[in-house]
This record gives structure tokens, C-alpha cells and sequence, in this order.
């Protein structure tokens, strides 16, 4: 059970009122004995009620939702999903953005624990996720979904074929003639990254070259830097493999006109009006979203059954760009 004042009140040895003032921040508590007070409720993991009233009929009806960025088109077709799912069963979903920014997950986190959100779904920024231990005892169900858990932490987790992705991209670009094939990732701490780094690695085997891989946030200026460097080895690459739909953008913008076989992980807008039009290994955020969710809304009703560990499929799309021959770089 989630501990409350009256516990809060026994450990610490003093009265509830004098826990609600500590807890409310009013004064009139003797410095020593707030100390005490606030060693207990660390001690038993303590968090305020913000929705006392609703919780005492058992639910709050509020679903929470951590992902990276909502205006990064994967995270809002996710977070569509999960609304429309949070919505069917009457739900109201509480959403918010870390930036990539681990304190800021474990910010936004601890605001919707507090206000006794129902349940979580996270896509998470950071590889430690202890402090989700008091509410994960206290029963609250909570799903990963595109990101697994830190180390330690067992729940339900709804991923991507990051890997089976990655090669089959890189196999669809040898399959049309290339061995030299580049790619522009993410930053390696990022789980989906390195995910895709290892499986354009795999598939090239003793055709990988260092020299070709570039893992940093997507930029022009970065992207144009490292176009650069690749295309001035004596031995070039003929084709690009992009991590995501942002890398894939920015490159395609560097590249200034230059036609270079290229495969994008992600599918992006108008991705197929553009000439030739690029080929992408596309995953669904709108379907994680809606397994998320669900497998989330199992829990609440019930089930208690060991976590599921989910990985979705992806799927090729030949459109143009990862089809050109070797022969056709150059200068458009």
C-alpha cells in the first residue's frame, strides 16, 4: 500500500497535524522535529495526495504520458495513439516532454505521481529509473514504450526492431550494388541509436568502415561536416543509411542536390513527393502508442501476469532513392 500521513506521522513519531504542516510547508514546526518528519516520509517514500478527493473512490481517471518531444512527429503519432486509448476508456492523459533530458523525465514523473495519475507511459530519456520503485510497489502499472527501463527495473516495454530494421536497410542498399555504405545516427547514449548502429554494423560485417558511421544530434551545419569528410576519402561512399527521420531530413538537405542512394529509418511527410522519392524503413508510432496503452489499461483491470517485453515489426518501402545504382552519384 502507498503510504500516507498517518504513517508518515507513527514513523516519525509526532502528530498528523504536525506532518500536514511540514508536508504543506506552514510554520510552527520546530526545525529538529520537521527534520524527522521529512527522514520519514524519505524513508517510506512519501508523496503528497494531490487529488485526495478522487482517490478515495478509488481512481483518479488520469493516464501519464513522458515522451522525448511532441513536436517531433514518431513522439505525436505515439502520443495521438495513446490519447485516443486513454480517451475510449474515459480517461484524461496527462503528457509532457523531457528534451532528452533524464532530470527532466524524473521531473515530470514525480508531478504526474503526485497528482496519483493511474498509470505511465514512458519513453524514456535516462538509464536510471530506481526512483520509480516506491510507485511500482505501491501498484501503479507503468509501460516503456520505443525505450527500454534502466537496469533493475522489470516492466512491461513496447519496442521497435531496431536491429532487424538497420540491416535490412543496409541489405536492401547492397542488394543494389553498394559496399560502401555510410551512416548518420544519432547520439550512441540514445537506446534506438546504437540499436540501429549494431544492426547496420551486423549486416556489413567485414565491409564496415569507421570512417563512415557519424553519431551526433541531427544538424545542418554537422551534417554538411560530415558529408564532407566521408566524400573525400579515396574510397567514398555510394550510398546513405540515416537513423531517423530528422537525420534523414537534415541530409537530405546537406547533400544540396547531390544524388546518393539513400535509405532513412523512419517515414517522414512528403518523403514520396520528393525526386526520386525516399525509400524508408518505417515503423508505426500510432500502432506503439495503441499497444502501449492497452497492455497499460490490461494492468489497471487486473492483470497481473509477468511483464511483456514486445517488439513491433518494421516494414521497407522502395520508393526511389535507396533503389539508384552505385554509378548514379554525382552531381544533380
Amino acid at each position: 500500500m502507498r503510504p500516507t500521513m498517518k504513517d508518515v506521522a507513527s514513523a516519525a513519531g509526532v502528530a498528523l497535524k504536525t506532518v500536514s504542516r511540514v508536508v504543506n510547508g506552514e510554520p510552527g514546526v520546530h526545525p529538529a522535529t520537521a527534520e524527522r518528519v521529512r527522514a520519514a516520509i524519505d524513508r517510506l517514500g512519501y508523496s503528497r495526495n494531490e487529488s485526495a478527493r478522487v482517490l478515495r473512490r478509488g481512481r483518479t481517471a488520469t493516464i501519464g504520458l513522458v515522451i522525448e518531444d511532441v513536436a517531433d512527429p514518431f513522439y505525436s503519432g505515439l502520443s495521438r495513439a495513446v490519447e485516443g486509448v486513454v480517451i475510449d476508456h474515459g480517461c484524461l492523459l496527462l503528457s509532457g516532454s523531457s528534451g532528452e533530458e533524464p532530470g527532466r523525465e524524473r521531473e515530470l514523473v514525480e508531478t504526474f505521481c503526485a497528482r496519483r495519475v493511474d498509470g505511465l507511459i514512458m519513453v524514456p530519456a535516462g538509464d536510471d529509473h530506481t526512483y520509480l520503485r516506491p510507485e511500482l510497489e505501491a501498484g501503479t502499472p507503468v509501460v516503456f514504450a520505443d525505450r527500454p527501463p534502466g537496469a533493475g527495473i522489470d516492466v512491461d516495454t513496447v519496442l521497435t526492431d531496431n536491429v532487424g530494421g538497420a540491416r535490412q536497410a543496409v541489405r536492401h542498399l547492397m542488394t543494389h550494388g553498394h559496399r560502401r555504405i555510410a551512416f548518420l545516427g544519432d547520439d550512441p547514449a540514445i537506446f534506438t541509436a546504437a540499436q540501429r548502429l549494431r544492426g547496420y554494423r551486423e549486416e556489413l560485417g567485414g565491409l564496415f568502415d569507421e570512417r563512415l558511421v557519424s553519431m551526433r544530434p541531427p544538424a545542418m551545419e554537422a551534417g554538411r561536416e560530415d558529408l564532407a569528410r566521408m566524400f573525400a576519402l579515396d574510397d567514398p561512399p555510394t550510398a546513405l543509411f540515416t537513423g531517423n527521420g530528422r537525420h534523414t531530413v537534415t541530409t537530405l538537405r546537406a547533400l544540396e542536390g547531390r544524388r546518393v542512394a539513400l535509405v532513412g529509418f523512419d517515414d517522414f511527410e512528403l518523403a514520396d513527393l520528393l525526386s526520386p522519392g525516399v525509400s524508408v524503413v518505417a515503423q508505426d508510432p500510432s500502432w506503439m502508442g495503441r499497444v502501449s496503452a492497452e497492455l497499460l489499461f490490461r494492468r489497471l483491470r487486473g492483470d497481473g501476469g509477468p511483464s511483456e517485453h514486445l517488439e513491433l515489426p518494421v516494414r521497407l518501402i522502395p520508393r526511389g532513392s535507396g533503389e539508384l545504382p552505385p554509378e548514379d552519384r554525382g552531381t544533380g
